[in-house]
């Protein structure tokens, strides 16, 4: 077996926490902290969550065939790799309740490249959250800071949620592909399932990861979990839209216990949507308008590349003209000859992720 660096007792304590799964969706039911269940030892889980079962799960983890569970994970198509592995991600020993093994899609040593390293040197990452029931301005936005991000060869860390997760996700793999899906349930299993084009394709170009074993189906408690991931991974967690309750809250408030930066993509006032990413303006979170704002913040104010556009200029010189105002086909055409031109450029600009379509015929530029 290749690809599977993880000794067998944090294989153990993964294969106690999924045989567990359902006392601890009882425990977030009872309002107990999941962070705090899961830094409990093997011990501590069995007699806190073992109930009945808990002398019969003892005997089971004592006996288990822990190359069976090898077997398995190189069966999914994963690897594996236990916070003792030289490959796994430095920043997730800043959490008390880290994962003890981290399967992944697209291979541990893609995985060094995109998140590996302390927080100070290696590669820079960003999470970038929000509601699952996005605006179309926060999807476009999304996407731009996923395409600008990974432009400028920073990581793009997300959920592979619907809505603002896999805008970002779908921005990283349209530049770069520098982008990691942190998944609730099993790496191998699409989730949503609607997704599993989004989860191929990031595996085939990032990384998909879980702490969680192959065929793992994800609980209710499995999403919070998966959020202190995703916020320890990133150096930054830009929240570019949530409402009040939002889980990607959840997110910035582990990276700011973690002291990591916060950002938030300002919002209306009145759409309950923002109402989340607008409270973390108010409290001191950074204003990110666009990726440019987002690499300031993460790499330094001029200590970046701008994304770059890799567009044909015929096409630049029609974004460029929307951009200033001429933003309607009539406003952007001379002759009728112009017209047929013209708009299959505005048509191709739109499929690029560039452009969008607005009432009355107007097109509008959508962040990079």
């Amino acid at each position: 077996m290749t690809g599977i660096d993880a000794c067998d007792a944090c294989l153990s304590r993964t294969w106690l926490i999924a045989h567990l799964a359902g006392a601890i969706e009882v425990a977030r039911h009872e309002k107990r902290r999941i962070r705090e269940i899961l830094a409990l030892s093997e011990e501590q889980l069995l007699a806190s969550l073992g109930g009945m079962r808990a002398a019969a799960l003892a005997g089971e983890l004592e006996a288990l065939d822990v190359d069976g569970l090898r077997t398995s994970v190189d069966e999914a198509g994963l690897e594996a790799l236990c916070r003792h592995a030289d490959t796994y991600p430095a920043r997730l020993h800043d959490l008390d309740d880290g994962p003890a093994v981290l399967f992944v899609a697209g291979g541990a040593e893609r995985l060094v490249d995109l998140v590996g390293g302390d927080l100070d040197d290696g590669p820079r990452a960003v999470a970038v959250v929000g509601t699952r029931r996005a605006s179309i301005d926060a999807l476009e936005v999304a996407r731009g800071l996923g395409r600008g991000l990974a432009a400028a060869r920073v990581t793009v860390v997300s959920g592979m949620a619907l809505g603002v997760d896999s805008a970002a996700h779908t921005g990283g793999l349209e530049s770069s592909g520098r982008t990691v899906a942190v998944l609730a349930g099993g790496a191998d299993v699409p989730y949503p399932p609607s997704k599993a084009r989004l989860h191929r394709l990031i595996a085939e170009h990032g990384c998909v990861v879980s702490e969680l074993p192959p065929g793992f189906v994800a609980m209710r408690w499995c999403f919070p979990a998966r959020n202190r991931i995703i916020a320890a991974l990133g150096h930054m967690t830009i929240v570019v839209e949530a409402a009040q309750r939002s889980g990607s809250l959840i997110t910035a408030e582990v990276a700011a216990d973690l002291g990591r930066e916060i950002g938030a993509v300002p919002g209306p006032v009145t759409a309950w949507r923002s109402a989340g990413a607008n409270a973390l303006l108010r409290d001191g979170a950074v204003v990110i308008r666009d990726a440019r704002d987002a690499l300031d913040a993460v790499v330094g104010v001029d200590r970046h590349d701008a994304p770059e556009l890799h567009i044909e200029p015929r096409l630049r010189d029609v974004l460029v003209a929307v951009a200033d105002g001429r933003d309607t086909l009539a406003a952007l055409t001379h002759t009728p000859a112009d017209a047929g031109p013209t708009l299959a450029a505005l048509t191709e600009l739109e499929l690029m992720g560039h452009l969008r379509r607005a009432p009355g015929g107007r097109y509008v530029v959508i962040p990079q």
